[in-house]
C-alpha cells in the first residue's frame, strides 16, 4: 500500500532576494515523502513550495490540504487538486523518483549519469546600481555568457546604465542579456521603456506589464521591438484549450515554464506542445525550489534536448539547502555522480 507523509523546511535566503514585487528573506519548501508501506527505506520524493505572491496555492489553509492529499492518496477530487499546482507537481515527481527506484532519478537521462550539463543563464538580483553592477561583473567571470536582470524597482535610468556598462565590454555575441520585469511597467509606459532597452541588443523580456491585460500583452508583443518572453501570465490556465487561447491571442514569440506554478511536468509538457506547434520558444525556470524540486525540473528539462540557457541556478540561493549532487560551474548545471543527496527527515 502506498504511503505519504510530508515536512516542513525554511530556507533562508543569504540576502533579501528582491524583485518588483518585493523581497524575501525566508522560503517555505515542503517535502512529500512517498513509499510502500512493506518497504518504507526506498522512497520517492517531491517538493511542493508554493511561492509568495505568485502561487494560487500559497494560502492559510495549504497545509491542512497537503495533509489531505498526503493521507488520502486515492481520493482526490480533481476540481479541488487543480487549485494546488504546487502539490501536484511533488507529488507527480515523488511518484517518478519512487517509480525509479528511490535515488531521486526522475527521468533516464544524459543530465542524470551526469554526462549532460544543461546551459543556464546568470541572474542578477534587484539591488542599487553598485551591487547590481558587482553581481554582473561575478557572473562573468563565473562562465556565464547569458545574464538575466530583474529590472523595475530602481530608477530605469540607473538599469538603463547597467546595461550600458554591460555592452560596454561585450558585444550581443560575447554576452546574451535577458531581462524580466515581473509586470512591473504600466500599459502606458511599457512600450516607450522597451524601445530605450532594445537599443542595448536584449535577447528578451519576461513579463513587461502584469498578467490579466490579455488584450495590452498582445498590442505590446506585436509592437514591442524587444522580444517578449510570458512568464505570470500563464499561472492559472490549466485546460488545453485555455492555453491554446493564450497562446494564439497574445502571440508571444516565448514563454517561461515553471511547473510548481504550473501544476507539475505533465502540464508543462502540454504547455511545450503546444509551443512546438505555433513555432513559440521557450525555456524552464526554477520558482526558488529546493534543490530536491530543482533536481526535478533540470532532470525533465534535459529530456527535450532545448539549446537554449535555461533558468535553472537558484540552488546556490540558500544558507540551507539540501545537499544534493546538482553543480554550476562555468554557466551550466550538471549532476555530480560522485555528490549524493543528504535527506535527514
Amino acid at each position: 500500500m502506498l504511503k505519504a507523509s510530508w515536512h516542513k523546511h525554511e530556507l533562508l535566503f543569504k540576502f533579501d532576494a528582491k524583485t518588483s514585487r518585493g523581497s524575501m528573506k525566508t522560503h517555505t519548501a515542503y517535502f512529500i515523502k512517498l513509499w510502500e508501506s512493506e518497504n518504507p527505506d526506498i522512497f520517492g520524493l517531491g517538493e511542493a513550495s508554493p511561492l509568495k505572491g505568485l502561487s494560487v496555492d500559497h494560502r492559510p489553509d495549504f497545509e491542512k490540504y497537503l495533509t489531505k492529499f498526503t493521507e488520502n492518496l486515492h481520493e482526490w477530487d480533481d476540481n479541488e487538486f487543480s487549485q494546488f499546482p504546487s502539490i501536484r507537481f511533488g507529488l507527480e515527481t515523488a511518484i517518478l523518483d519512487l517509480k525509479n527506484g528511490g535515488t531521486r532519478k526522475i527521468f533516464d537521462t544524459g543530465f542524470y549519469l551526469g554526462k549532460q550539463p544543461i546551459p543556464i543563464n546568470g541572474l542578477v538580483w534587484m539591488a542599487d546600481k553598485a551591487t547590481m553592477q558587482n553581481q554582473i561583473k561575478e557572473k562573468i567571470a563565473a562562465g556565464f555568457t547569458t545574464i538575466k536582470l530583474k529590472v523595475g524597482a530602481i530608477a530605469f535610468a540607473d538599469e538603463l546604465a547597467l546595461l550600458k556598462y554591460i555592452r560596454k565590454e561585450f558585444t550581443e555575441k560575447d554576452i546574451t542579456i535577458r531581462l524580466d520585469a515581473n509586470g512591473a511597467f504600466s500599459v502606458q509606459e511599457a512600450l516607450e521603456k522597451l524601445k530605450k532597452l532594445s537599443e542595448f541588443g536584449v535577447h528578451s523580456i519576461e513579463q513587461p506589464i502584469k498578467q490579466g491585460k490579455i488584450a495590452q500583452m498582445a498590442e505590446i508583443c506585436a509592437s514591442s521591438p524587444l522580444p517578449i518572453a510570458l512568464d505570470e501570465e500563464l499561472i492559472g490556465i490549466y485546460h488545453h484549450q485555455d492555453k491554446n487561447h493564450l497562446l494564439e491571442t497574445i502571440k508571444p514569440p516565448y514563454i517561461i515554464l515553471k511547473p510548481t506554478l504550473l501544476g507539475g511536468l505533465k502540464a508543462s509538457k502540454e504547455w511545450i506542445e503546444i509551443c512546438n506547434s505555433m513555432r513559440i520558444g521557450w525555456w524552464m525556470t526554477s520558482a526558488l525550489e529546493s534543490n530536491i524540486g530543482l533536481n526535478a525540473i533540470c532532470q525533465f528539462t534535459s529530456i527535450f534536448q532545448n539549446a537554449l540557457p535555461q533558468g535553472l541556478g537558484t540552488g546556490s540561493l540558500y544558507h540551507n539547502n539540501i545537499i544534493s549532487p546538482l553543480t554550476v560551474e562555468n554557466g551550466f548545471i550538471f549532476y555530480n555522480t560522485n555528490q549524493k543527496f543528504k535527506i535527514d527527515f
